[in-house]
């Protein structure tokens, strides 16, 4: 029997387990290396990019100090040019002329033009220092306080005898005048309040230097309300207002609310141009309200209305027989009734400059003479003005009344009076009225503008003709009195005003012949 021997061999999962450990030990020394090549990487890269930043800051800083240097030399150079200005100056050696040349030669060409303009920048920063360190116009209520005015000359010649030469309204038989004034000269002053009741409060005043320094008895130096003034210094109108959105509260010495409009002169402003010849002007104590309704588009509706104390006429009576001097200038004829006038005005207005307007006004005020007779004052009127284009422009106003000498009209006169000789008993009559005015202005241009102008008063002739006065004086027997007038205004700028003026009087007493005069009037105003 044949027996066989078996060879003992190493398992098969013994041999792949020493290659799978070399396999792994050469796996991990792998991933060793990349480790070590990854970081040295990285490395490498943020030393770079500290290397970079310190480059660019040392680049930087060089050019920091090069730009340094170049200022110390400019500094330098600009140093010794004005060392050889000074000494330019002040050496007078050929040494020195000839190095002046050569500092001259290197300068730049517009040197001379930047040290003018360096003084002229000085000497407007001094201008505006000493303004701004100037004493302010501060009222005691520390609220805004504004001057403004008109310094006024004016030049006139009369081709025959007027009521006052400087300021005619009124033609008299007689030789004329020629000569010169400043006192249509106007003051006034600006200011605005605190808010009350929600509305915004301010007021103005007006002055100018055309008082009365004529006897009182001299009806030509009418002033307006205040006639009976001795002073130059005269007060013109006044106002203090109280503002709402649409309502407005005042108080004023003004003209009458229903006579809106004021023709334009610059020749004829301490009494306004066609005054006694159809313009109700006087100026008199008001206090009234105004409130505006806005209609359908741009136009609106104005209410208003008024109290007012009207003035006595110039030709009034001012005693009575049983009265002395000092009672009778107490009251006037509108004071002694013991009531207020009253009027009122309605008007349609436009929106913007060149909008047009109609208005409608009414007065009424009760009156009691000194010669002991009751009277009533009263007006109706209608005014308008109307932008026919762009450079025409249109403004009327008429009135029909009784009694309107205090409110600038009825010949100077509210009624014609007469005594009896035998009793001494005056007989009065209160005069109907009727009158108005005209005028078309045309704008050339904002400069020039030119203004054509007719106005008339007219007393009822039938009314007065049995109180006239044979021999007595113009404004006793004056029926009518009428003004034309044209006149050119030349404003080069806000504050400058130049006026060529035409104007011609016609004055027409209840008998006897009419008296003209022909006025030429030259007028040259500074605004402020």
């Amino acid at each position: 029997m044949r027996m066989y021997r078996f060879r003992r061999r190493h398992p098969y999962g013994c041999r792949l387990g020493v290659s799978g450990v070399l396999f792994l030990v050469l796996i991990l020394h792998c991933f060793r290396v990349n480790s070590l090549l990854a970081q040295t990487v990285d490395q490498t890269s943020l030393q770079q990019q500290i290397q970079n930043l310190i480059e660019a800051m040392t680049r930087t800083q060089t050019q920091l100090e090069q730009s340094q240097h170049q200022l110390d030399e400019m500094r330098q150079q600009l140093t010794a040019l004005q060392r050889e200005i000074a000494n330019s100056g002040s050496s007078t050696s050929p040494l020195s002329s000839t190095r002046t040349q050569e500092a001259s030669s290197a300068a730049p060409v517009n040197t001379a033009e930047a040290i003018e303009d360096i003084q002229e920048r000085q000497a407007m920063q001094a201008s505006q220092i000493a303004t701004h360190e100037q004493t302010k116009v501060e009222s005691e209520s520390k609220f805004p306080v504004k001057i403004t005015g008109l310094l006024l000359l004016n030049t006139f010649v009369n081709t025959s005898a007027v009521d006052v030469a400087a300021t005619p309204t009124l033609a008299i038989p007689g030789g004329g005048s020629t000569g010169a004034s400043v006192r249509q000269t106007v003051l006034g002053f600006d200011a605005r309040g605190p808010q009350l009741f929600g509305a915004r409060s301010y007021a103005d005043l007006r002055v100018d230097f055309d008082g009365n320094s004529q006897s009182d008895s001299q009806v030509a130096g009418y002033s307006g309300y205040y006639g009976t003034s001795s002073m130059i210094l005269r007060l013109r109108t006044a106002h203090a207002f109280l503002e709402w959105d649409r309502t407005k509260a005042y108080f004023s010495l003004d003209r009458p609310i229903f006579s809106p409009d004021v023709p334009t002169s610059l020749t004829a402003v301490s009494v306004p141009p066609l005054a006694w010849s159809g313009n109700l002007w006087t100026w008199n104590p008001q206090a009234g309200v105004t409130q505006n309704l806005r209609l359908a588009g741009s136009r609106s509706l104005q209410l208003e209305a008024a109290l007012v104390d009207v003035s006595d006429a110039p030709l009034t009576p001012s005693i009575s027989p049983s009265m002395t001097e000092s009672q009778a200038s107490i009251a006037n004829s509108a004071e002694q009734s013991r009531w207020p006038g009253v009027e009122t005005h309605i008007a349609l207005l436009g929106s913007g400059e060149q909008a047009s307007s109609f208005g409608a006004g009414g007065y009424f005020a009760p009156h009691r003479s000194a010669l002991g007779h009751s009277f009533d004052s009263w007006a109706g009127t209608l005014d308008s003005r109307l932008a026919l284009s762009t450079h025409f422009e249109l403004t009327a106003s008429a009135y029909r009344g009784m009694a309107l000498g205090g409110l600038g009209g009825g010949a100077y006169k509210d009624f014609a009076y007469r005594a009896d000789p035998e009793s001494g008993v005056y007989y009065i009559r209160p005069l109907d009225d009727v009158g108005g005015w005209m005028q078309l202005k045309e704008k050339f241009s904002e400069q020039i503008q030119m203004n054509q102008a007719f106005g008339l008063d007219n007393v009822f002739a039938g009314e007065l003709r049995r109180y006239a006065v044979p021999g007595g004086s113009m404004y006793m027997n004056l029926a009518r009195n009428r003004t034309y007038t044209s006149n050119i205004i030349y404003s080069p700028s806000a504050y400058l005003l130049f006026s060529l003026e035409y104007r011609h009087l016609t004055s027409s007493p209840v008998t006897g012949l009419p008296a003209d005069s022909n006025v030429i009037g030259l007028g040259a105003g500074y605004k402020f």
